[in-house]
């Protein structure tokens, strides 16, 4: 068998901003690393991140600190965070912020001179350290400086297909070559997942097309569990508008920065949804809102500002309750709030975004916009602290990951999460693959044999299923049975459905060659969509209660004897299922537990 190989120390599967973190971090730490990645240095998904890097630096506010950004993240994510990621993250953004100055990231200022940090919704004080609307093309390309001046090797469209791993631990990875179809192996003693989300498992989705699941599905497959896989979260503002487009992300900033929204009707619909939760601190008049911008005294916010999970769930009320726009969404405007210029100058992308796209003007017209399918809460369960997996050598950051955001992530935390756990991972592995300096790490050749076999197999099938009709198949069932309100009838038809995709997905046949292939890189990614669409369905079904990302009609409010409790799933040898498995969340100090009720 034809077989392209290498050595390494740490071996990161995936470029985006957790990936190169974690790779910066393991090779200023003296690890031998590569990254792999399906697309070309510098295309990851984490472009895509425009509001802000969340992180409580008190440039803004001076009042502002780890321990208010901690009880936010706690709060939006319902108490199901892992305490100590929480705790973690908040004490650790701001420094990964300076560090990302440091190496030449240039952000928006404030009159003073110091980095500007916007408002975003969840967040008690504006804290998001912000380039525009393009903050996550600052951070990925400050990154991939960094990464290119260390020297790191960097597989570009790579696409890795399995795991590899002895009785005990992992020691590498194996994939192809997109262009060629030829196969690759690294090993590696030390391999991290920062492959990102699943977005790709539903119709409409602000997911590029790397966002196939692939990391959550080799880690379950290799002998990781994974956690909180029911809370998917769909931002409450994707175009809607031309079909080309539905689901494309509008930034959270448009909201940050005065936007609001209105049905059909023209209402300012928003004042109906505020939770108890969250009434103390949002304002609950149009005149009390609009005043918030000027004079922030009382910093009781807009309701617009409401954490992800309530905004897109009140959207998609109005929306069902008749009072959506033409296409099935509503207005989100921001022209009639502020002036051209400043709208321009703030937000430049979504400016250019509609006026290429949709041809509407956002410093005229409202923006027609609805939830689209964003973010997946849930991911591979790892130490707090190293990010490792139950497998050992396997660590995971990331959107790849679980644990810290519980059942809803605020906005802005996702790229300070990518930057503090990316730099933890790294720093884990190198460490990790330190300990067995010296030792040469072995891959069974009937592995490669039996991976690169299952790679072949839809060459060697005529007349099989055809991997685009599968693959919509799977999105119109995510998209229609396990989206933003699920029902048990509902989610029971999905893995009814899922059980007869099984089936399709093992007869997928391609036709061609292995050069340049897209039927068949889906056929490959098909398998790990599958296994993340079952994982999400048995964790919503067997969670009977409402809460964050996750919403049951037959089950509408939380149930206090939830609140304390994990879903974790694995793969058991030789299973034909996932298995799902109630798990306590670990006890907080009480130092923390304190935060929580200021």
């Amino acid at each position: 068998m034809e077989l392209e190989r290498h050595e390494y120390d740490v071996v990161v599967v995936g470029a985006g901003g957790a990936g190169l973190r974690a790779a910066i971090a393991a090779s200023e730490n003296g690890a031998r690393t590569a990254v792999v990645c399906k697309s070309l240095l510098g295309k990851a998904h984490t472009v895509m991140a425009e509001g802000g890097i969340a992180a409580a630096m008190g440039n803004t506010w001076p009042e502002d600190n780890w321990r208010v950004h901690f009880r936010d993240t706690m709060r939006g994510g319902k108490m199901l965070n892992h305490w100590r990621m929480a705790q973690l993250h908040a004490q650790e953004a701001p420094d990964r912020v300076l560090e990302l100055e440091d190496w030449g990231a240039l952000f928006d200022r404030t009159p003073d001179g110091l980095i500007s940090q916007r408002d975003f919704g969840g967040h008690r004080y504006a804290r998001l350290a912000h380039v525009g609307d393009r903050t996550g093309l600052e951070l990925l390309r400050t990154l991939q400086q960094r990464t290119v001046a260390l020297g790191i090797d960097v597989y570009m469209e790579c696409t890795v297909t399995r795991l590899l791993r002895d009785d005990e631990t992992v020691t590498g990875a194996f994939g192809y070559w997109r262009e060629s179809g030829r196969f690759v192996v690294w090993q590696a003693p030390s391999v991290v997942l920062a492959t990102g989300g699943i977005g790709k498992a539903y119709k409409v989705t602000s997911n590029s097309w790397e966002y196939t699941g692939d990391g959550h599905s080799l880690a379950l497959q290799a002998g990781a569990s994974l956690v909180n896989m029911e809370f998917v979260q769909f931002h409450p503002t994707g175009m809607v508008w031309p079909p080309s487009v539905r689901g494309l992300l509008v930034t959270e900033s448009v909201r940050g920065d005065g936007g609001i929204l209105r049905n059909s009707a023209g209402n300012r619909f928003m004042f109906d949804y505020i939770p108890d939760y969250f009434r103390k601190e949002t304002a609950e008049s149009e005149e009390e809102a609009d005043r918030w911008y000027t004079d922030k005294t009382n910093n009781r916010r807009p309701p617009e500002l409401l954490p992800r999970d309530e905004v897109a769930r009140a959207i998609n009320s109005e929306v069902k309750a008749g009072r959506g726009t033409e296409h099935g969404g509503v207005w989100l405007d921001i022209a009639s709030r502020r002036p051209a210029e400043y709208i321009r100058k703030r937000l430049p992308s979504m400016y250019h975004q509609f006026k290429e796209l949709a041809d509407v003007d956002i410093t005229r017209e409202a923006m027609e916009i609805g939830p689209t399918c964003h973010y997946v809460m849930g991911g591979v369960e790892v130490d707090p602290d190293t990010q490792e997996s139950r497998l050992p050598g396997l660590f995971a950051a990331g959107e790849v990951a679980g644990g810290m955001h519980g059942s809803n992530r605020l906005g802005g935390n996702s790229l300070s999460d990518l930057l503090v756990f990316g730099r933890r991972a790294g720093l884990a592995a190198a460490e990790h693959a330190a300990k067995l300096a010296g030792a040469r790490v072995e891959v069974a050749e009937a592995a490669l044999a039996d991976a690169a076999a299952a790679a072949l197999a839809p060459f060697d099938r005529d007349g099989g299923e055809n991997p685009y009709a599968v693959q919509q198949d799977l999105q119109s069932t995510m998209h229609d049975l396990v989206g933003i309100i699920r029902t048990r009838a509902e989610m029971a038809q999905a893995l009814e459905r899922i059980a007869v995709l099984k089936g399709r997905v093992a007869n997928l046949s391609v036709e061609g060659h292995r050069q340049y292939n897209p039927g068949w890189h889906l056929a490959l990614d098909l398998p790990h969509l599958l296994l993340v669409s079952e994982c999400i369905a048995r964790a919503a079904l067997e969670r009977e209660e409402s809460r964050g990302g996750h919403t049951r009609d037959d089950f509408p409010a939380a149930d206090d004897a939830w609140a304390h409790l994990n879903l974790v799933l694995d793969l058991p040898a030789d299973a034909d299922a996932v298995r799902v498995t109630r798990q306590p969340l670990p006890q907080m100090p009480g130092d923390l537990a304190e935060l929580l009720e200021s």
